[in-house]
C-alpha cells in the first residue's frame, strides 16, 4: 500500500543529523557501516548492498580458492593434483585481484580468467602428455574391451590370474562409452575428461534452465570454474556427468504437480541414465521416489520408476546380461571391498581408517554405512520432503554421511554433495515447486511484491488505481537528492560487472 503524502514528503526530506533517528538509521547508531541511506528506495537499497557486497566477497572466494589450489599443489601425493594445484593457484590468484580492482565487469573476467587458468590450460596439458587418475585409463581400457570383445569386464578366471586392481572395472558401461572416442582418435578430443565435462556442462545447465535461475549459462561457468568441478574434471572427472544428471532430475521433479505427472517421468529417464553410469545415483532416485508419493501420490512415482528402471535397463542390460558373473565381480564385489584384491581408493576418512583395520572393522564401516542410510531413510519417511529442495538437501546430507562411512572412499565423492549443495543455493526453490506465480517473483526479483501479498490494488502509476495520485509538487518534491542518484549509477555500475 503506497503511504500518504504526508509520510512521502517526510521521507523526501533532509536526511536526519547526527546522533537523531531518520529513515532508514538506527537509533544510537549514526552513519552505521552496512547501512544504505534510508533516502533510497527500497529496491535500490538492496541492490546496492548486495551488489558491494557481492565484489568484496567474489575476491575473497578467489583468494581461498588460490589457497586451496596452492595447498593441494604442495602437500598431495598424487600427481594430477600437484600439477592442477600449480596451474589454478595462479589464476584464481590473478582473479582475486581482477575482481577486487576492476571497476566494471570485473567479476565476469575473474571468473573466465578461472576458467582457463583452472580447467581448460591443466586439462589441455594433462591430455597432451598423458597424465591422469586411473579411473580414466580404467575407462578407456574397459571402452577398447567393449568395441572389440562385446563386453568390458574381465572374466573371473582373468581377474584371479591377474592379481591386481588395475583389472577390475567398477563403472557402468554407460559410463565406460565415454572411452569410445579414444578407440577412435587420439589427441583431446579422444580423452574421456573432455566428454565428462561436456555432458555435466549440458546437463548442469539445462538444471539451473528448468529452475528458472537468471543467466544460466553464467551460473554454470561460474560453477565449473570454482573449485569443486575444476578440481575433479582437470584430473579424473567420471562423477560429473552423474552429479549433472541428478541435478537435472530434482530440477524436472521441481517443476510438476499434481496433475502434470510427465514431469516426473522427465525426471525418471534423467536419473535412469545417472543409475546406468554409476550406483551412487541410486540415493537420488530414492529420494525423488519419496518426494512423489509424499507430493504427487503413487501414479507419479510409478512412472518414475518405470522410466529409471527402463533406462538402466536398456543402457546397461545388454552388457551385463552378456557376462553377469565378469559384472558381478565388477560392479559389485569389488567396490564393496569383498572381492580378493582391494581397492587403491584411500583416505583419512572414518570409514576407511576403520576398514583398513582388519576384516572386522571392514565390516563393521559397512554396518555404519547401512545404518547412516536407514537413518537418513527414516527421517525422510517421518518428515517427507515437500518440494525439490528440501529432497535435494536430504540427498546431499546422506551422500556425504554415506562417503564419510564407506569403507573405500576418498575425497574426491564429496563432490556429489558440494555439486548438489551449489546447484540448491543457485536454484532458491519457492515452497511450492510448480506454482508459476513464486517461479516468476523469483525471476523477476527475489520475493513477491507488495500488491500480490498484500492486497490486489495494482501500482500507483497504474490506470486502474484506486489510491490517491501525487500532486506534481510532491512528486517534484519525492524525486532523489545528488547523493542517491550518485549512489543509484554506482550500484548499477557494479551489478553489470
Amino acid at each position: 500500500m503506497t503511504p500518504p503524502p504526508a509520510q512521502v514528503l517526510e521521507h523526501a526530506s533532509a536526511p536526519a543529523a547526527t546522533g537523531e533517528p531518520g529513515p532508514g538509521r538506527t537509533p544510537g547508531w549514526p552513519g552505521r557501516a552496512g547501512r544504505t541511506p534510508g533516502w533510497l528506495p527500497r529496491g535500490d537499497r538492496a541492490r546496492a548492498a548486495f551488489a558491494l557486497a557481492r565484489r568484496n566477497w567474489a575476491a575473497s572466494a578467489f583468494a581461498v580458492s588460490a589457497v586451496f589450489a596452492l595447498v593441494t599443489a604442495l602437500t598431495s601425493f598424487n600427481a594430477p593434483e600437484r600439477m592442477w594445484g600449480a596451474f589454478a593457484a595462479v589464476s584464481y590468484a590473478v582473479s582475486a585481484v581482477v575482481a577486487a580492482v576492476t571497476r566494471r565487469r570485473g567479476i565476469s573476467l575473474a571468473v573466465l580468467i578461472s576458467l582457463a587458468g583452472a580447467v581448460a590450460a591443466p586439462l589441455a596439458v594433462m591430455a597432451a602428455t598423458g597424465v591422469a587418475q586411473p579411473e580414466v585409463a580404467v575407462v578407456i581400457r574397459s571402452a577398447t574391451m567393449l568395441v572389440h570383445q562385446g563386453t568390458p569386464y574381465a572374466n573371473p578366471a582373468a581377474l584371479a590370474a591377474a592379481h591386481s586392481w588395475r583389472a577390475y572395472d567398477p563403472y557402468l558401461p554407460a559410463l565406460i562409452a565415454f572411452g569410445v572416442p579414444r578407440v577412435f582418435v587420439g589427441g583431446l578430443f579422444g580423452d574421456p575428461r573432455v566428454w565428462f565435462g561436456v555432458v555435466f556442462e549440458a546437463t548442469f545447465a539445462a538444471a539451473v534452465r528448468i529452475a528458472r535461475i537468471p543467466r544460466p549459462v553464467w551460473s554454470t561457468v561460474l560453477v565449473t570454474a570454482s573449485p569443486v568441478v575444476a578440481l575433479p574434471l582437470a584430473v579424473g572427472g567420471d562423477d560429473l556427468p552423474v552429479l549433472g544428471l541428478m541435478c537435472l532430475g530434482l530440477a524436472l521433479v521441481s517443476r510438476g504437480s499434481r496433475s502434470q505427472w510427465r514431469w516426473a517421468a522427465a525426471a525418471g529417464l534423467a536419473l535412469g541414465l545417472a543409475t546406468a553410469m554409476k550406483a551412487t545415483a541410486w540415493p537420488a532416485v530414492a529420494v525423488v521416489a519419496v518426494l512423489l508419493i509424499a507430493r504427487q501420490g503413487w501414479r507419479a512415482v510409478t512412472g518414475f520408476a518405470a522410466a529409471v528402471l527402463g533406462v538402466a535397463l536398456a543402457v546397461d542390460g545388454p552388457a551385463v546380461a552378456a557376462h553377469p558373473a565378469a559384472a558381478l565381480a565388477n560392479t559389485v564385489l569389488y567396490p564393496l571391498g569383498l572381492a580378493k584384491v582391494a581397492s587403491p581408493a584411500a583416505s583419512m576418512l572414518p570409514g576407511h581408517m576403520l576398514a583398513s583395520t582388519g576384516a572386522l572393522g571392514h565390516w563393521a564401516a559397512l554396518l555404519l554405512m547401512a545404518l547412516a542410510g536407514a537413518g537418513v531413510g527414516a527421517w525422510m519417511i517421518v518428515r517427507p520432503p515437500r518440494d525439490a529442495h528440501g529432497a535435494g538437501w536430504r540427498l546431499a546430507l546422506g551422500l556425504a554421511l554415506v562417503f564419510v562411512l564407506a569403507p573405500a572412499s576418498r575425497v574426491g565423492y564429496f563432490v556429489y554433495p558440494l555439486g548438489l549443495a551449489a546447484w540448491l543455493l543457485l536454484s532458491r526453490w519457492p515452497d511450492l515447486p510448480g506454482d508459476r506465480q513464486s517461479i516468476q517473483n523469483r525471476s523477476t526479483g527475489g520475493t513477491p511484491s507488495r500488491f500480490t501479498t498484500e492486497s490486489s490494488t495494482p501500482p500507483h502509476d497504474s490506470m486502474t488505481a484506486r489510491e490517491p495520485m501525487l500532486s506534481s509538487s510532491q512528486v517534484t518534491s519525492t524525486r532523489p537528492t545528488p547523493a542517491a542518484r550518485a549512489m543509484i549509477r554506482l550500484c548499477r555500475r557494479i551489478s553489470v560487472a
